[in-house]
């Protein structure tokens, strides 16, 4: 379960400081990180590739700062010859783009004039593509049928119409709805349209729904046709509420009844089924032992019933699901292992990790000839599309989009290895792009959210920022991330910041007595678990810090089990209910805000006003709690939803206002000499 991703697609993004050069001696004044390098970045995401493996879509999207959004193409590359194409223009919206079992067409969703998402269909013989839905609500997922005639759609009921006095009886039962829903969800169910004749079919109805997955996680299911087009496998949640999402289980949908009967005695928490291309064989994804805050697993079942068996056992890494190969035996997994993510062919139980060389894989697909097509980082470049033809052959780059940095001087990264409590912790250290070796450097914390998640040796153009500056930057893995085992990832389980917390000041220790850190100059930062984090270490270490920047910090977790958009699965990670016995003491004792009182360090806090992921009162306690202890403090909201600000504008104004805080306090560059 991701409990409070921020990998921060948009915050983990290129910022800076727009008097970089001032600070930089003139011997230095190479071209670093800014905030205008924002917008030059190129988004490539859900590459798909072609039945035959000769082409790949990707939607490839750039910054439009006039409307202050990012516009998606539909782009198609020829593998062979790596030319591109783009296929629509000018629409909003472009995203969950598939071929059609033929390979003549592709469904993409995009925007209609009301900015709903729609199903469109655009044929590869030419045209404009056409909308083949225009539902009153949203569709958020959709899947060709295998004989290519028509489509399975999902999208949520529409609102019944209201007249008269009936238009102010909007009161609604809560029951596990987020503290920000103003109105009530509607379950998310799933329809048929046929493509010669437009009709569409109503399949499923009730209180049931495909489970509702707001941004960063996204919805954690699939929609899946059998081979014989008679049935769908999908995922049901007992309500469309977001605090029920760790109720969803298997579900077969036949489509000439309407009926839906659950698949397999699976656990809860299940997502992305894919059956095999036999139909014979299901895998997806779950959690160990069926609990949401443990190891993510994949499982392989008997389509017809039978009990699911772990499909990498061996494999002590956090892996998800990606697709099956076409010998209907193997599928292919991705996962973090240390600090680079990587892939996995796993069959009979056994796991193969792909050689991807110094590559970071992303968004992954596979073909049904085999082919797998990803995106990918180096620590030196932004993501760019590749292919890998066969197992064991080499990843070949398929786009050069990134211009971003060239002619950017970046700071070196490496990984480092410490010990904490009997675990061994690891790290990402990202140089100044000008230090040399015996130098002191000021050093800014940079820590990822989640908790689990990982920050890796790749493209990090949040620690680039930083280190622009002239700070070393170090990104931690505590215990809880995902990258390190079952075990580190567990050990996190009701005690979620004072043992991370001394896992990321070993860290530090390790750093000072390798003669890397000026410990007079220390800041710690970062965004929803990485502010909660922040938020602990400047109470429990409060004579640390010169500053701290804590963004969408998760301040009292008795908020997150009570106002968040999972809210009561908070309990798989902090414990049971702080309402039942005296459960309330543990939760206060993982709270941040109760040491709060001790802080001494200058602290910039950002928030959004419509984050349902860690709500915003949070940020106003910790505002509250330095401010009436006459510690500098500025609290900054964003007056947009979301876990953090997704505009190209406002993730700009989060960088520059993350390095304006620190730079006063930490100094510009100034390398100490031991």
């Amino acid at each position: 379960m991701q409990i409070f991703q921020a990998r921060m697609g948009s915050l983990h993004c290129v910022a800076g400081f727009s008097l970089l050069l001032l600070a930089i001696p003139a011997a230095a004044q190479d071209r670093r990180f800014s905030a205008d390098d924002l917008p030059k970045l190129v988004r490539i995401g859900d590459p798909q590739l072609s039945p035959d493996g000769k082409s790949v879509l990707s939607v490839i999207a750039r910054a439009n700062l006039k409307d202050n959004r990012w516009d998606g193409e539909l782009t198609l590359i020829d593998v062979a010859s790596k030319a591109s194409r783009v296929l629509t223009s000018g629409r909003q919206g472009v995203n969950s783009a598939r071929w059609s079992p033929d390979g003549r067409s592709i469904a993409f969703l995009a925007q209609d004039a009301g900015g709903r998402a729609q199903v469109h269909i655009l044929s590869m013989d030419g045209g404009d593509a056409r909308a083949v839905t225009s539902g009153k609500t949203a569709v958020t997922h959709l899947a060709w049928r295998p004989d290519g005639a028509a489509l399975a759609f999902a999208a949520a009921d529409e609102e019944p119409e209201k007249t008269g006095e009936a238009k102010f009886e909007d009161a609604f039962e809560v029951g596990n709805h987020s503290f920000l829903d103003r109105v009530p969800r509607k379950p998310i169910h799933i329809w048929t349209v046929a493509l010669a004749t437009g009709a569409v079919q109503r399949l499923t109805s009730g209180p049931r729904s495909l489970p509702l997955g707001l941004p960063p996680t996204g919805a954690p299911s699939q929609l899946n046709w059998t081979p014989d087009g008679r049935s769908i496998i999908t995922v049901q949640a007992d309500t469309p509420a977001t605090g029920d999402a760790d109720s969803s289980r298997l579900m077969r949908v036949d489509v000439a009844s309407g009926s839906v009967q659950p698949l397999l005695p699976t656990p809860s928490s299940v997502r992305v089924p894919i059956l095999s291309p036999d139909g014979r064989s299901l895998a997806f994804g779950t959690a160990r032992d069926g609990v949401a805050a443990h190891q993510s697993r994949v499982m392989i079942a008997p389509a017809a019933g039978g009990t699911p068996r772990d499909a990498a056992p061996g494999l002590d890494v956090a892996v998800e699901l990606v697709g099956w190969l076409p010998d209907n035996q193997t599928v292919l997994l991705n996962g973090t292992d240390g600090t680079r993510s990587g892939l996995w062919l796993a069959k009979d139980g056994k796991a193969t990790k792909l050689d991807l060389g110094d590559l970071d894989a992303g968004s992954v697909d596979i073909g049904s000839n085999g082919t797998i097509a990803f995106t990918a980082s180096t620590a030196a470049r932004p993501p760019e599309l590749f292919v890998l033809p066969a197992p064991g052959d080499k990843p070949l780059a398929l786009t050069s989009l990134q211009t971003v940095t060239d002619g950017v001087t970046l700071g070196r990264q490496e990984t480092m290895v410490w010990q904490s409590d009997g675990y061994s912790a690891d790290g990402v250290i990202t140089y100044p792009p000008d230090y040399q070796p015996g130098q002191r450097r000021p050093l800014v914390l940079y820590i990822h959210g989640g908790p689990v998640s990982a920050s890796k040796q790749t493209f990090s153009t949040a620690s680039q920022i930083l280190a622009a500056q002239g700070w070393i930057v170090l990104e931690p893995n505590y215990r809880g991330s995902n990258n390190r085992g079952y075990k580190f990832q567990q050990s996190i389980i009701g005690d979620a910041v004072a043992g991370p917390g001394r896992d990321i000041m070993a860290g530090v220790a390790e750093l000072k007595r390798r003669g890397l850190i000026d410990d007079k100059r220390m800041a710690v930062t970062g965004w929803s678990y990485g502010g909660m984090m922040t938020t602990w270490l400047i109470g429990a270490y409060p004579q640390a810090w010169k500053a701290a920047v804590a963004g969408a910090p998760v301040t009292d977790i008795l908020d997150q089990y009570t106002t968040a958009d999972s809210n009561r699965g908070r309990a798989a990670q902090y414990g049971p209910s702080p309402f039942v016995g005296d459960n309330m003491a543990s939760y206060s004792r993982q709270s941040p805000i109760f040491q709060a009182w001790k802080a001494r360090a200058p602290t910039l806090i950002m928030s959004d006003v419509g984050d349902w992921r860690v709500t915003i009162p949070q940020a106003y306690k910790l505002y509250r709690a330095l401010s009436d202890n006459k510690v500098p403090v500025k609290f900054v909201a964003y007056p947009v939803p979301g876990h953090s600000p997704s505009d190209p504008i406002r993730s700009r104004d989060v960088w520059r206002r993350w390095v304006d805080w620190l730079q006063p306090r930490l100094g510009a560059t100034g390398a100490n000499q031991p």
